[in-house]
């Protein structure tokens, strides 16, 4: 039974603090009452009083208060509400500001708990989620947002980071979790990360004569990072619980954080590195904090950029920590007695170390990080009925979802992984199933497990096609009140089976997707549209002259011409990008000329993308277009009356990079082989001389690879690829027979 609170005293206290532990309907209750709640808040500094109150009662009041606002800060969006609006959080760090040394520990460590309760209820509010997906939006965001970037100003860092040093472990525990719990975003991962005590910062300001300043870099502070060495130390001490928070607080600003992962990484000779301390921790007998140790250790070793080839190196020792993680974290997957938090988190962390590297994937799959996984997964899908329990704990829906999420990552470059997920661990039926999921977690992992498995040729025309899978997530995908998340994820799918080689292209245009598409392409959501383009761009790819007119009168010319000059880089690569693939023949040439406002129109985008600097895939794909155009003998003329259009060319041939060149000199050569006539412009446009000067240091080039290697590529003009060197020759032998002709 619910009470109605009169008075604060420490027997009501205590009595709604048991209340609301656990319980999301008191939690509520209490915290939709606003007179309560602000009295609860004033209690934290000012609790009420009388005479003959015994002594010790002010602090059993402020500890009582402090665990309650604690407990009302999770498991309820009301409660949560009215704490941002009465300003809890304020309340909390001036009290912990004012600590004194003769406070007791039971009320230091209440308040800071209580603080990182909050911090933590208010980070998850404004995300990103830390493991897994947000189930939705709040409304509360731009109030938390607000609270959160609060508690990373300089001055209140200054409140609560210097409580690391805290000769109490609860009080220091409670704030690295702060710092675990709260840091999601580089900004507030900087700050913390670059934080420093004031009277560091105050000799950091002054220079021999007191008033110069110093160079950052320069500062004792900063090079070995006070955070970091302040972690560190309390690292080494034997309390479990204090070491997880200290491994978790690592973790957070490590997550791309290069310069600190490599602290952490590297120690000075005779010294041990904190990476070495972090993954003896790995195999300590605490699940939990094997688990923080994993998690620091995969954030220290990814924090550099992954690299973007297959054929990239891995240093042995990456390798070897690579393979300690995957070892500790396959063990508490396949653990019957984990518990299903321990084991989704587990999964995450594998996500974590392995997304997105084709190397690290690989080692999973060869370390049966997969199998474990795929086992896992299987074991609490059932699929004999097609719907899931409504009343299926949320631990072993956010189980499910972590488990997908990492068959995705793992699945999401290499073939023969693939074909083991479909043929012999036999993942299908269970994506499948998971896409009608309630909790979206789980529709969104399924999603991207389909996304990975489609991106293999064979599956999309087998697997994919036979068991209905590909259907079922467009299914999703044309479901208006989608989670927009899910249907994110779900319109990526979408952009590899409407790809020329998928049996389901036809289907899916009979039933509509291009009309889903426009749609997504007109909200104001970023990543819809720019997948909605990616799609229109496959869609387009070999497509019929029919099928062109129809794709593009649908997204709309003046739509197209909008979206060359959107603010979105990405967006206006995709869109020229589509236009590519619109003019690969004639009748797409001769359209694009009638429909885009004619040539000066059309030729002024496209010298407008490729004069930008901004971007070199933009320039790339406009490049292209101008390529593709001047294969249509009926436009070559406006292409060649065109100056800006002319010179853009001629840039490219200096100055690109060789993915660019190549459709330049393509353009420059079809030009000239089709148009006798057209030496005076091109000379006009010094293009002339530069096809000379590019073929005069051919064969310099040819000769010397040795001294164009260690000169760093192209020096003063010298063409360096064979397929440009090839067609600047041509271009010129053409060029200068006209000019023969001619005269």
């Amino acid at each position: 039974m619910i009470m109605t609170v009169t008075t604060l005293n420490v027997a009501t206290l205590k009595a709604v603090k048991n209340a609301v532990i656990g319980n999301r309907t008191a939690k509520g209750h209490y915290g939709r009452d606003e007179m309560f709640v602000s009295r609860l808040v004033e209690c934290i500094n000012d609790p009420p009083m009388s005479p003959s109150d015994p002594e010790g009662t002010r602090t059993n009041l402020r500890i009582e208060a402090a665990h309650i606002l604690a407990s009302l800060s999770y498991g309820s969006p009301d409660a949560l509400r009215m704490l941002l609006r009465l300003n809890a959080s304020q309340a909390l760090l001036y009290a912990v500001s004012t600590f004194k040394p003769s406070d007791s520990v039971p009320l230091k460590a209440a308040l800071t708990r209580a603080l990182r309760a909050l911090a933590a209820a208010i980070a998850d509010t404004v995300g990103p989620s830390q493991w897994g997906l947000s189930p939705t939006v709040s409304d509360l965001r731009p109030e938390a947002k607000a609270a959160l970037d609060n508690l990373f100003q300089p001055d209140i860092l200054d409140v609560y980071i210097p409580l690391l040093n805290d000769p109490s472990p609860q009080v220091s525990t409670a704030i690295a979790q702060l710092i675990a719990s709260s840091v999601r975003d580089s900004t507030h991962r900087t700050k913390v990360s670059d934080w420093c005590p004031p009277g560091e910062r105050t000799v950091e300001t002054k220079g021999k004569r007191g008033w110069e300043k110093r160079e950052p870099t320069k500062s004792p502070s900063r090079q070995s990072g006070w955070i970091a060495r302040t972690l560190t130390t309390l690292l080494r001490q034997k309390d479990a619980k204090l070491q997880e928070a200290v491994l978790s607080a690592l973790a957070s600003l490590t997550k791309e954080n290069e310069p600190l992962a490599l602290r952490l990484a590297r120690a000075p000779p005779g010294q041990e590195p904190v990476l070495s301390t972090v993954l003896s921790l790995c195999k300590s007998r605490n699940t939990d904090l094997q688990l923080a140790a994993s998690l620091c250790a995969t954030n220290i070793l990814r924090a550099p950029p992954a690299p973007k080839s297959h054929l990239s190196y891995i240093s042995p020792a990456d390798q070897a920590t690579a393979i300690t993680i995957m070892h500790v974290l396959n063990r508490i997957i396949s653990l019957d007695a984990a518990s299903n938090p321990s084991k989704t988190k587990a999964c995450f962390i594998l996500y974590h170390l392995v997304t997105d590297h084709r190397l690290f994937c690989q080692l999973a799959y060869e370390r049966n990080c997969l199998v474990q996984v795929a086992q896992l997964v299987t074991s609490i899908t059932p699929l004999e009925n097609t719907e899931f329990d409504e009343d299926e704990p949320e631990s072993v829906s956010r189980l499910r979802e972590a488990a997908l999420t990492v068959v995705a990552a793992i699945a999401m470059f290499d073939n023969d992984i693939r074909t083991a997920v479909t043929d012999e661990f036999k993942i299908i039926p269970v994506v499948q199933a998971s896409l009608s999921h309630q909790y979206v977690g789980v529709r969104y992992a399924a999603c991207q497990c389909a996304r990975a498995l489609s991106r293999a040729v064979a599956a999309l025309r087998t697997n994919i096609v036979d068991t209905g899978l590909g259907m079922s997530v467009f299914q999703l995908f044309m479901k208006e009140d989608e989670d927009r998340q899910v249907m994110h994820a779900a319109s990526t799918v979408v952009c590899n089976i409407v790809t020329d080689f998928s049996p389901l292209r036809s289907t899916l245009i009979e039933q509509g997707v291009i009309a889903r598409l426009v749609l997504l392409l007109n909200t104001h959501d970023s990543a819809l549209r720019l997948n909605a383009l990616w799609a229109f761009k496959n869609l387009l790819y070999k497509a019929t002259p029919e099928l062109k007119r129809q794709v593009m009168n649908s997204i709309g010319w003046q739509e197209v011409r909008h979206l060359f000059e959107d603010p979105d880089h990405r967006i206006r690569e995709q869109a020229f990008h589509i236009v590519r693939h619109v003019a690969d023949g004639v009748d797409g040439v001769d359209l694009l000329f009638s429909e885009m406002g004619g040539s000066e129109v059309l030729l002024g985008h496209l010298a407008q993308a490729i004069e930008s600097d901004d971007d070199e895939d933009v320039v790339l794909q406009a490049v292209f277009v101008l390529a593709n155009m001047a294969n249509s003998a009926a436009h070559q003329r406006s292409i060649l009356a065109d100056s800006r259009i002319l010179k853009c060319l001629r840039d490219c041939l200096i100055d690109a990079k060789v993915e660019i060149r190549r459709p330049a000199i393509s353009c420059v050569l079809e030009l000239v082989r089709q148009n006798p006539r057209s030496h005076r412009e091109l000379h006009e446009a010094k293009i002339d001389s530069t096809l000379r000067h590019m073929c005069e240091h051919t064969l310099h080039v040819s000769a010397s690879p040795t001294t164009l290697r260690l000169g760093g590529g192209r020096q003063m003009g010298a063409e360096d690829d064979l397929e440009v060197q090839d067609k600047a020759r041509q271009a010129l032998h053409w060029l200068e027979h006209n000019a023969d002709m001619d005269v």
